[in-house]
């Protein structure tokens, strides 16, 4: 076994020279991934869908000493990740890191007003078009333009691993099928060298699914909060960590993965200890 020194563990989560596009990094995770991978070294391209926010997030890692650069993409509507990953690829340099990370949540839990029977098709078309057609046009662009050596993330939830009445219909359906989109794109991708993993966020605080257009009454948080172990809501702070791990040489060896982020709440079997 080699001896691991300060400056090769340095090395394991080192970025520089690399080329990262966030989808939905005008906010919550995406924003903490951006903001992580510049720091690591990486060029980093912030997409949002409001051309403003996306701003803002990439002149902040600027101000930081980091390299930025912000484009607009609204993921659901068919070809404008192509038309995006076109101009990244003329303005900025090919991609060696893509994080399909934009979502919306779909409208309300059943507890809180959106029960099966009454869930609008509206709701469900624009969570499918965002969470699902989108990070599948984001995957499929990514895996045109990467070369060996490059990585895809994806953001999922634990709500796509398990029942999570906390949440939509479309929100648990689109994540559930994104996880086995990434194991069945991580087996084409594997013999080019290309790694494609996920991550399954829980409750996490500061995120902005849907623009912030469904409020969590506090009541309710604080039942979300009984259900982890850990007793309390994430932050997206701590999803920081795990999103440069599964972009970075430290996890050469991982593909086909997904890595919970969620303070054990997944690993319950039961809601009361």
């Amino acid at each position: 076994m080699t001896t691991v020194t300060r400056d090769g563990i340095h090395e394991l989560f080192d970025l520089t020279g690399e080329i990262a596009v966030v989808t939905g990094a005008s906010s919550g995770f995406g924003q903490a991934a951006a903001e992580a991978y510049a720091a690591a070294g990486a060029t980093v391209v912030v997409l949002g869908r409001s051309a403003e926010r996306a701003a803002v997030v990439a002149d902040g890692i600027r101000d930081a000493g980091g390299d930025a650069h912000a484009y607009q993409v609204d993921q659901a509507l068919r070809g404008a990740v192509d038309e995006v990953f076109a101009e990244i690829v003329r303005d900025v340099g090919h991609p060696t890191i893509v994080v399909a990370n934009a979502g919306i949540s779909g409208g309300a839990s059943y507890r809180a007003g959106g029960e099966l029977a009454g869930y609008a098709d509206a709701e469900w078309d624009e969570v499918v078009a965002t969470n699902l057609t989108g990070t599948f046009e984001t995957v499929r662009a990514a895996a045109r333009i990467l070369s060996p050596g490059g990585r895809i993330l994806v953001t999922s939830s634990t709500a796509g691993m398990r029942t999570d009445p906390m949440v939509s219909y479309g929100y648990v359906t689109t994540k559930a099928a994104i996880l086995n989109l990434v194991r069945q794109v991580a087996l084409e991708l594997a013999p080019r060298g290309i790694r494609v993993n996920a991550i399954a966020p829980g409750p996490i605080k500061g995120t902005r699914i849907g623009d912030g257009r469904v409020e969590i009454d506090p009541a309710f948080e604080r039942e979300w909060e009984s259900t982890i172990p850990m007793g309390r809501m994430g932050t997206t702070d701590e999803v920081q960590g795990p999103m440069l791990f599964l972009v970075s040489p430290a996890s050469s060896f991982i593909t086909g993965a997904t890595l919970t982020i969620d303070g054990g709440a997944a690993a319950l079997s039961h809601t009361a200890f």
